[in-house]
Order: C-alpha cells, then sequence, then structure tokens
C-alpha cells in the first residue's frame, strides 16, 4: 500500500510542479524517479542505474523516429505543402461543406504536424473559407481544432503515439491498423458536434489573408501529391512491415519479408519520409538543411519531446525495478477495469497537466511494468493500450493547455465559449474514441 502511495504523490509532483510552479516536464519526472526511489528503500546504485537505463533506452529506440517526424513536419509548414494538401481536399469536399472539410485537413495534418502548429498554418485559410461561405468561424474553426487533436494523440508518426508504443513495447504497424478506425469514428462525432452545436456560435471569420493572398502563397508550394508523400510513404511502410510479420507469412520468407522488414522499421521509414519531405521547397536550398534553417528548427522542437520522453523512460524504469508492479497490478487487477484503466490514467493526468504528450509518456510509464499482471502481453493487447492511453490523452483541453489559448485566441473565442467548444469538444472526442476502443477489445483480446 506504501508503494501505491509514494506512486500517487509521485503523479501528483508532476501535475503541480508542471503547472502550478512551471517546472519543466524534464525535470519532473526526473525529480519523481529520485522520489520514488528514495522513498521505496530502493538501492541507491539501483536507482541511478535504473535512470541511466530508462532514458538511454527510450532515447535509442524513438529518438531518430521523433527527429525525423518532426522535421518532415517542418518542411511541410514552410514549404506551404500544408497549404496545398488542405486545397486539394476542399476542392475535393466542396467548399459549402467547410466545418467537414477542416475536419479531415486536420486530420492528416497533424500526422506529421504538431497540432498547435497546424492550426496556426491553416487557420488563415479557415477564415478565408468561412467568409467565403458566409458562416460563422466557430463551426470550421472547432472542427480543425478536433481534427488535429485526433491524429495527433492516435496516429503514428506523431511523437505522442510513438513515444507510448516505444515505452509498451506495442508494434507500430498494429497501433496505426487499430488507430486508423478508432480515430475515425473519433471524427466523425467531432465532426457532428462541430457542425451541429458549435456552428450555431456566431463569431465573424474577419479573414486575415485575403483569396488573393492565399492563391499567391499556393503557386509558391508543391503539389498536393508531393505534399501528402512524406505523410503516406512512411505509414504505408511501417504497415507492410507489420503485414509482413503475420504468422501467415503473406510476404514470403525470403527476400521480400527482409527488405520490407528494414524499409518499414519506424526509423528507415521516417528517413524516407524526411527525404521525400527535401522534394517539397521550389529550390532545395544550403541554408534550409542547416542549424539555423528549417533542420535546425525542427531538431530545436524535437529535443523539447526527446528529453521528456527519455525522462519518462526513465521514471518507468524505476517503477519496473521496484515493487510496484506486483503490488499495483493485483490491486488494479481487482477492480476489472480492463482496456479503461490506461484510458482513464492518461485523461486524469491531460484534463490536470495540460500536455497530451506527456499525459502519454507518464501512463505509458507508469503502466509498463504493470502489462503481464494486467494482462496485455500479446501484440494486438498493447497496441489496444497504446491507442487507448492517446483517446485519454484528448480529455479535455482547457485552460492548463497551450492548444486551448491557440485555438481560443486564433478564432476570436472567449474563455467561456473555449469551455463551451473546444473543452467540451475534446471530451466528446476522447470518449468516442475510447467506446470504440472497447468494443474492438471485446472480440480481439
Amino acid at each position: 500500500m506504501l508503494v501505491i502511495i509514494i506512486l500517487l504523490l509521485c503523479i501528483l509532483f508532476i501535475i503541480a510542479s508542471s503547472t502550478k510552479f512551471k517546472l519543466h516536464p524534464f525535470l519532473a519526472l526526473l525529480f519523481a524517479c529520485l522520489g520514488f526511489g528514495l522513498f521505496t528503500g530502493m538501492p541507491l546504485s539501483k536507482i541511478v542505474q535504473s535512470i541511466n537505463e530508462g532514458f538511454g533506452d527510450t532515447i535509442g529506440y524513438i529518438g531518430i523516429v521523433i527527429i525525423a517526424g518532426t522535421i518532415i513536419g517542418t518542411f511541410l509548414e514552410f514549404s506551404g505543402g500544408a497549404f496545398t494538401l488542405a486545397d486539394r481536399i476542399l476542392k475535393l469536399i466542396g467548399e459549402k461543406r467547410v466545418p467537414l472539410a477542416m475536419s479531415i485537413i486536420g486530420y492528416f495534418v497533424s500526422i506529421p504536424v504538431f497540432a498547435d502548429s497546424g492550426f496556426v498554418i491553416l487557420s488563415p485559410l479557415n477564415k478565408a473559407l468561412s467568409k467565403r461561405a458566409n458562416i460563422s468561424l466557430a463551426g470550421p474553426a472547432i472542427a480543425l481544432s478536433l481534427g488535429l487533436m485526433v491524429t495527433h494523440c492516435l496516429i503514428p508518426p506523431t511523437p505522442g503515439p510513438i513515444a507510448t508504443a516505444g515505452i509498451l513495447g506495442a508494434d507500430i504497424g498494429l497501433v496505426i491498423l487499430l488507430g486508423i478506425p478508432v480515430s475515425l469514428f473519433a471524427l466523425f462525432n467531432s465532426w457532428l458536434f462541430a457542425a451541429k452545436f458549435a456552428a450555431k456560435v456566431q463569431i465573424d471569420p474577419n479573414p486575415e489573408i485575403s483569396d488573393k493572398e492565399i492563391a499567391l502563397k499556393m503557386k509558391e508550394a508543391p503539389s498536393a501529391i508531393n505534399a501528402m508523400g512524406p505523410i503516406l510513404v512512411p505509414i504505408i511502410l511501417i504497415v507492410l512491415r507489420s503485414v509482413s510479420e503475420f504468422p501467415t507469412n503473406p510476404m514470403g520468407e525470403g527476400a521480400v519479408k527482409t527488405i520490407v522488414g528494414f524499409i518499414g522499421e519506424p526509423i528507415i521509414a521516417l528517413l524516407i519520409g524526411l527525404l521525400l519531405a527535401f522534394r517539397l521547397p521550389q529550390k532545395l536550398q544550403k541554408s534550409m538543411l542547416a542549424d539555423s534553417g528549417w533542420v535546425g528548427k525542427g531538431l530545436r522542437n524535437a529535443a523539447i519531446i526527446i528529453i521528456i520522453t527519455g525522462a519518462g523512460g526513465a521514471f518507468g524504469k524505476v517503477l519496473q525495478n521496484s515493487s510496484l508492479a506486483d503490488t499495483l497490478g493485483n490491486a488494479l487487477a481487482d477492480a476489472k477495469l480492463g482496456i479503461w484503466l490506461p484510458f482513464i490514467i492518461a485523461a486524469t493526468i491531460k484534463t490536470a497537466q495540460g500536455s497530451s504528450t506527456v499525459a502519454m509518456i507518464t501512463t505509458a510509464c507508469i503502466l509498463s511494468p504493470l502489462l503481464a499482471s494486467l494482462g496485455f502481453t500479446s501484440e494486438i493487447a498493447k497496441a489496444l493500450m497504446v491507442v487507448s492511453i492517446g483517446a485519454g490523452a484528448m480529455v479535455a483541453s482547457h485552460v492548463n493547455d497551450s492548444y486551448f489559448w491557440v485555438v481560443t485566441q486564433m478564432s476570436r473565442m472567449d474563455v467561456k465559449t473555449g469551455y463551451k467548444l473546444h473543452s467540451l469538444g475534446s471530451l466528446i472526442l476522447g470518449l468516442s474514441a475510447a467506446l470504440i476502443i472497447w468494443i474492438l477489445s471485446l472480440f480481439l483480446i
């Protein structure tokens, strides 16, 4: 019981220190490692060893993947590729269906681009289209914000799901295969919420960029096919690798399986996507590849995610090397929460401290030592757990989440309206995903 109490205190420390006292999550996680180890009586040398091993092993597994994915997102942002992709989807769907279009655009753009960056990139287009269609900005804005959020939390190669899969040892290809139907179900419900509820709130779009300016920007951007390449190709390669490893050996056991297995490794797949991203600018310049250019910016953005992920891995290793697994595992097993357990933990941490990525990493670290005692040992069970954690990490975005402020400030919403539309929408998004995950778990595990 003492171990469980200390764990809860460590989680409260992470939440309070990173929200109220603004301590960086990296330091909060490291101090939690030390505190848990010291107060549970772990040998001092074992605490240090656990921190070093956990940090190094975690970064070694997913560090390069996060870096490559972030650089891809940076090239899409600065080249205008995200804009081109948005415009093509609009043409296919129809400009009068702006909320639906923005849901789908957000869904695809946030796979390689962080949700807040994606909203900033697409906000001018969103306002211009809303004005052109003579509708309130509220519906399209919420449709976009929730569309960006769903893939940000559920679909690799976004850093959060990749880090969670790495910590839990889940197959990324299976996570993608499960994440796609779950995310599409949640996306449909979020679109209904945006189109039927949020759209009734009147907000004047008053676009900051004219149709003419959008057209000029589009002329400098890559084609939609080129813009989609760095996103789709890595996903396809990773999924093919998972398919090749099915027990039925659909690709045989020879050279084809070996090659597919190599290029489908997340590191190789993302590096291939990175090379495709280099084709996005009209002319690739040396300055773009320098430390002060696009690559440098992507590396700096990735660094924050990597160090938090590494610290989360250290926290998980300390938990693994304690008596927590047996103690907490037996206690939770009696609760019979099943696949709802990772969702509830992630939702609690997300709502309390704001960051979806931190919530996912922290939850994965807590549950990693408990996989066996909870019965989540098969590949499909671990993949479902990753998706369940992602669903919880969407509940609920409010004032302690920087994304809340990006959405509300760029959409002319006050705080009350933000809670009514964005926060409630994120709650519906997460619960929708959790419901379909639970239904899938009844058949798959």
